[in-house]
C-alpha cells in the first residue's frame, strides 16, 4: 500500500522490553501491507557511555593530553546503533517477520569526511528498495555513514533523525514517522506551560525555526532535509499501544504532521513559543564605523567554530563609532572572549563586555507574514509583567527576544497566553 520509514530514538529502544514494543509497532505496519524501513538510535545512555570511554582513553593510556583520532571516535560511538539494529531484527524475526539489519556502510550512506559531525552526500538505496519490495523489513543503524576515506562516519548528536529523513527521501517513502518519548510537537514546552497544545500540523519552516531555537523534538538538519525533499514527517509516541485504534491510520496517524505550508488550511498567526537557555551576550564598545569591521569580528569566531546568533549594531550620533552586540552559547563565551582578545588590534574596539545566564525566547508562525502588530503584542505583554528586553531580532516568521534567565518561564507562559495558544 505505502512505503514507510519509521525511526525510533534511544528512549524507545532503551531495553529489550522496549525493543520488543518497537517490533510490535513495525509489525502493525507490515501486517497492513506496507513496505517498511526502520531507523534506530543507540539504546538510551549508550552513546554517552561510549563517548566517555573515548574521551578517557588517552588518560588511561598515560598520554599527557586528551586528543584522540576522530575516525576512531566514530568507529567506537557508531557501535551503539549497530547493537540496536541487530537486536530489533532478531525481535522481528521472532515474530515471523522477514527482517535484516543494515549498517550505514552497507547501504551505503555516503558522507563527507567531517568525522563526528559528517553531512550526508548521497544514499544509494537501490538494493534496500529491492528487498523491501520483496517483503523484507530493513532495520538501519542510524547516525552513521561511510566517509570518502572509506571509514565509518557519524552525523552528530540526534543524527538518527537525519538518517531517517534522508533514507525516506532516497527511497521515495510516502511518509517518515519519527517515534520518540513525546506524542507530537506542542505549542511550547508542556513542562513549563501545562496548557500547551499538541499541534495537528506544522509547516516545515516553522518546525525548522522551533528546532533551531530550542525545541528538542527533532534535529535541525533532519527538518532541513525534510523541507528540501518535501518528506511528509510525523512525530509520534512509541509508548502508545501499537494496536490502539487509529495507530495504523495511513493518512492521518496520531501525532504531529510536519508538512508543506500549502497543506495547512487554517494557518494560525503564531504557531508556537520556543526558548533556549544559557545564552551569553558579548558587546564590543566604540568600534570604528568602517568597512570590514564586521568581518574582522565574526570571521575569527567562525574559524573557531563559535556559533553566533543575535547581532545588534548601534551607530553613534556622528557616525564615527559603533557598538556591536551579539549572543553565543554560554559554553562558548570564554572561548569567544579569548578569540576577540587575540584579534583586538585588527578589530579596533575600545572595551569588551559580557553577560551570561540569559535566555532567548522566540515567537514563531508563518501567519506572521500577513499580520501586523505581532511584535507589539509580545513587547506589551512582557512589559506588563516587568520583563526587560535586552535584544531583539526578527525574520518573516519569528521574533526572538533576549531576557534575563530568571524570567524565562514567566516569559514563555506570558507569550503563550497573549497569542491565545492556551485555548483549544
Amino acid at each position: 500500500m505505502a512505503r514507510i520509514v519509521m525511526k525510533f530514538g534511544g528512549t524507545s529502544v532503551a531495553d529489550l522490553d522496549r525493543i520488543k514494543n518497537v517490533a510490535r509497532h513495525v509489525k502493525r505496519e507490515v501486517d497492513a501491507g506496507h513496505e517498511v524501513a526502520v531507523v534506530v538510535s543507540a539504546m538510551s545512555g549508550k552513546t554517552n557511555e561510549l563517548v566517555g570511554w573515548v574521551q578517557n582513553m588517552p588518560k588511561v593510556s598515560g598520554a599527557n593530553h586528551s586528543i584522540y583520532d576522530a575516525r576512531e571516535y566514530d568507529a567506537v560511538v557508531a557501535s551503539g546503533e549497530q547493537v540496536t539494529s541487530g537486536l530489533l531484527a532478531i525481535a522481528l524475526q521472532a515474530m515471523g517477520i522477514n527482517a535484516r539489519s543494515w549498517q550505514g556502510w552497507q547501504i551505503p550512506i555516503r558522507t563527507d569526511n567531517a568525522h563526528g559531525a559528517a553531512r550526508i552526500l548521497e544514499i544509494d538505496g537501490g538494493e534496500m528498495v529491492r528487498r523491501m519490495k520483496e517483503g523484507q523489513v530493513a532495520v538501519v543503524a542510524g547516525f552513521q555513514g561511510l566517509g570518502p576515506d572509506n571509514r565509518l562516519s557519524t552525523l552528530g548528536r540526534g543524527g538518527s533523525d537525519t538518517s531517517a529523513v534522508a533514507i525516506a527521501a532516497a527511497v521515495k517513502a510516502d511518509r517518515c514517522d519519527i517515534y520518540t518519548d513525546v506524542d507530537g510537537v506542542y505549542t511550547t514546552d508542556p513542562r513549563i506551560e501545562p496548557k500547551a497544545r499538541r499541534l495537528k500540523k506544522i509547516a516545515f519552516e516553522e518546525m525548522l525555526e522551533m528546532a533551531s531555537l530550542g525545541a528538542k523534538v527533532l534535529q535541525v538538519r533532519s527538518v532541513e532535509l525534510a523541507m528540501v525533499f518535501k518528506v511528509r514527517t510525523f512525530v509520534r509516541s512509541s509508548f502508545e499501544d501499537p494496536d490502539a485504534p487509529g495507530m495504523g491510520d495511513l493518512l492521518n496517524p496520531p501525532g504531529t504532521l510536519i508538512c508543506d505550508e500549502e497543506e495547512i488550511v487554517e494557518q494560525e498567526v503564531v504557531t508556537g513559543i520556543a526558548y533556549a537557555k544559557d545564552e551569553a551576550q558579548i558587546s564590543l564598545r566604540r568600534l570604528d564605523d568602517r568597512p570590514g569591521v564586521s568581518a574582522a569580528i565574526f570571521g575569527p569566531l567562525a574559524e573557531s567554530h563559535i556559533n553566533v546568533d543575535m547581532i545588534v549594531q548601534n551607530i553613534s550620533e556622528d557616525g564615527s563609532k559603533t557598538d556591536m552586540t551579539f549572543t553565543v552559547p554560554s559554553g562558548d563565551a570564554e572561548k569567544a572572549l579569548r578569540v576577540l582578545g587575540e584579534n583586538k588590534e585588527k578589530i579596533g574596539y575600545d572595551v569588551v563586555q559580557s553577560e551570561s545566564g540569559l535566555v532567548k525566547v522566540s515567537v514563531i508562525g508563518v501567519g506572521m507574514r500577513s499580520h501586523a502588530g505581532v511584535a507589539a503584542t509580545a513587547f506589551r505583554a512582557l512589559a506588563e509583567k516587568g520583563i526587560n528586553i535586552k535584544a531583539i531580532t526578527t525574520s518573516e516568521i519569528k521574533i526572538s527576544i533576549l531576557i534575563d534567565g530568571p524570567y524565562a518561564e514567566l516569559a514563555v507562559r506570558t507569550l503563550h497566553s497573549c497569542y491565545g495558544l492556551d485555548k483549544s
